[in-house]
């Protein structure tokens, strides 16, 4: 018998590992644009779904706006504070797993913010007992000061428990800030590194469409649970009492959560299959297209090896000397401050405007949701890629697209200009802002002896024209009620005349006719103004060197977060409380608001709006000042010595005035 040698190992070619590599979808562009579109959407909806449910969770909390507003503020601080350091990890960390890791703690966050639906009590309102033997009761009933004394101290108790539990949601909007930090900024980087130079612009467009669309969905899913009682989970249907649109109804704000968070969780688990690097797409049938590609990715190279042996010190040290040079540029200066504007009118417009819709038009939270989020938002995302064809089919210059911002923005203002005339005049509360017999109390002298609560709130109409904060405070001691047990109307009513019917809830507005022309012009508005997303977005993109690229990006979602997403909500949450006539109380403090007046409402929120897009509008109009001051002074002669495209003629000129210039070789590749 021969002896045989070991086994030959037999090496793959490079066709075999081009061959696995197409087989494995982990090792395709498209796969990674289709999983992190789905990702995205996911991450963005729990965020979308937070600001569709902010009227009932300050309500379920005793919140004002403006503790809502810092609330829906503190996912900005994680990732203000971490988003620094994404430039500086980005080319030497494994991409795809840390944005898994983010999708994963964006999760977390979501079932975090449940929690405390499971920990508190039950939702308790104020009613009329079904039971007549019940001493639970809002009527006028001399017997039961003793009895309304002590309930009213089980329910402080019960508030100061709830109140405890909001350190939950704040826990979880934080974590949702830092997981959501990896995952746009890795996500487009790993696209644009390994997807075809012809369709990366393609499928970063879709994920920024994607990135509008999230919230839109978080609405919409907002509307679904919150038709759904808050306390379903506890209570039988049967005992719930409430109908859905009743003043005091509270919807299922803690059931999206699970739900989005659900889908995050699914969502994030492909990434970590995916590989640090994958073959570039297209290699192997786009050998022969030129030099052109060859050196592009030649120099991108050798621009991340500079990054990668730069030291986490150096690359700190390094950071406010490139921050100055990148804020030199008067262009990209102004452009950013413009964004900013428009961000920070964003922030606190999405984040309140189903509450502004509920208010002014007596609409419940879940349709005011569905408007929103099938209606304005669908707008906007038609004005993005709107903007983005306009760009695309006349070739825009950078003065172009200066104007093209400057028109947009105008326009927008001229289109939100007539929604400060739809709306609605308060309605007449008695004893709030109107008075009764001179009086303006709600301690009447009609109501004395009924021993009602002062912060109770369960609102009666009489005849669509006067609104009594509850039964008791209009003097009624009886009612009547259908056989399913719910309550028809109220009688022997001592501050209503007998031929006067009174009947539970709101009297509303009154102006609901007029929510269809809002809703047009505030769909407008944001389809206009979402025009000039795109031009100003490379307006930034031309006015910084090709080297500081990534860094300009970086910096301007910095100051996106610390000028406009941050402060944004609170500040539009301090002016809502401004208009404020009747406070809730809990523990001896202000809660939530029960009665706005209303015209001023709407007065201070569009106008907080409008003049964010005027301060936007003169920015651009700066933004081209500089442009048509640098340009024409120098076009002419750059373009005569180098024969480049005009859009690298441009960014050349405007660079003119920094320390240092690109080789000619580089010019002629920009990136």
């Amino acid at each position: 018998m021969g002896i045989t040698g070991p086994p030959a190992v037999s090496k793959s070619s490079p066709e075999e590992k081009a061959r696995r590599c197409d087989i494995n979808p982990f090792h395709s562009i498209k796969f990674f644009v289709l999983c992190h579109g789905l990702l995205q959407l996911s991450q963005l909806l729990v965020s979308g779904y937070m600001k569709s449910i902010i009227s009932t969770v300050e309500k379920r909390f005793g919140m004002s706006s403006q503790n809502s507003g810092m609330l829906s503020s503190l996912n900005e601080i994680g990732s203000t504070v971490l988003i620094v350091f994404v430039s500086y990890f980005g080319s030497r960390i494994h991409r795809p797993r840390l944005i898994g890791c983010g999708g994963i703690v964006v999760s977390v966050a979501a079932f975090t913010m449940a929690v405390p639906h499971f920990l508190m009590a039950h939702y308790v309102y104020d009613r009329v007992a079904a039971n007549r033997v019940d001493n639970i009761s809002d009527v006028c009933q001399l017997t039961q000061a003793v009895q309304s004394r002590s309930n009213q101290t089980n329910g402080v108790d019960n508030a100061r428990s709830d109140h405890r539990m909001l350190s939950l949601l704040m826990v979880g909007q934080l974590l949702l800030g830092v997981g959501g930090v990896p995952i746009q900024p890795f996500g487009i980087s790993y696209v644009d590194d390994y997807a075809n130079s012809r369709n990366s612009p393609l499928y970063l467009g879709i994920l920024f469409a994607v990135s509008v669309l999230g919230p839109g969905f978080g609405f919409v899913l907002g509307a679904s649970v919150l038709r759904l009682f808050i306390d379903i989970d506890k209570v039988p249907v049967g005992e719930i009492d409430l109908e859905f649109g009743d003043p005091r109804w509270l919807g299922a704000w803690w059931l999206g959560f699970l739900i989005a968070g659900s889908c995050v969780l699914i969502f994030s688990f492909p990434y970590f299959f995916f590989p640090r690097e994958m073959p570039k797409e297209g290699t192997k049938g786009h050998r022969t297209e030129g030099n052109l590609e060859k050196n592009l990715e030649e120099l991108k190279a050798k621009e991340d090896n500079a990054l990668q042996k730069m030291s986490l010190l150096q690359f700190i040290k390094s950071f406010p000397r490139i921050l100055v040079r990148t804020l030199r540029s008067w262009v990209y200066l102004t452009v950013v401050l413009a964004q900013v504007c428009l961000s920070a009118l964003m922030s606190g417009l999405t984040v309140f405007i189903s509450k502004f819709l509920e208010q002014q038009f007596s609409v419940t939270a879940s349709f005011a949701n569905l408007l929103i989020g099938s209606i304005h938002v669908p707008g906007a995302v038609l004005g993005i890629l709107m903007g983005g064809m306009i760009m695309r089919r006349f070739s825009i210059s950078l003065r172009g697209s200066a104007v093209m911002c400057c028109l947009s923005i105008f326009t927008s203002i001229c289109a939100a200009t007539p929604l400060l005339f739809l709306g609605c005049a308060t309605q007449k509360v008695a004893g709030v802002n109107h008075p009764i017999n001179g009086t303006l109390d709600v301690r009447l002298n009609c109501n004395e002896g009924c021993s009602c609560q002062d912060q109770v709130y369960n609102p009666v109409c009489i005849h669509k024209d006067i609104e009594f904060i509850s039964p008791c405070h209009a003097g009624c001691q009886d009612f009547n009620m259908n056989a399913q047990g719910k309550v028809t109307n109220y009688t022997h009513c001592r501050c209503v005349s007998d031929h006067q019917l009174v009947l539970p809830g709101t009297c509303g507005t009154g102006c609901y006719h007029l929510l269809l022309p809002f809703m047009f012009f505030l769909t407008l508005t944001g389809f206009v103004a979402t025009l000039c997303q795109t031009p100003s977005f490379m307006l930034v993109l031309r006015s910084v060197k090709s080297e500081d690229k990534s860094f300009a990006i970086g910096i301007q979602f910095m100051l996106f977060r610390v000028l406009a997403w941050l402060p944004g909500p609170i500040l539009y949450g301090s002016t809502i409380d401004s208009t404020c006539i009747r406070w809730e109380r809990k523990w001896n403090s202000k809660a939530a608001c029960q009665y706005y007046n209303i015209s001023l409402f709407r007065v201070r929120y569009i106008g907080l709006q409008m003049l964010f897009q005027c301060a936007a509008f003169l920015l651009f109009l700066m933004t081209y000042y500089f442009l048509r001051k640098a340009l024409p002074r120098q076009e002419k002669v750059t373009a005569e010595s180098m024969p480049l495209p005009k859009q690298t003629v441009e960014r050349e000129i405007l660079m003119d005035r920094s320390e240092t210039k690109p080789s000619p070789r580089v010019k002629h590749f920009p990136r």
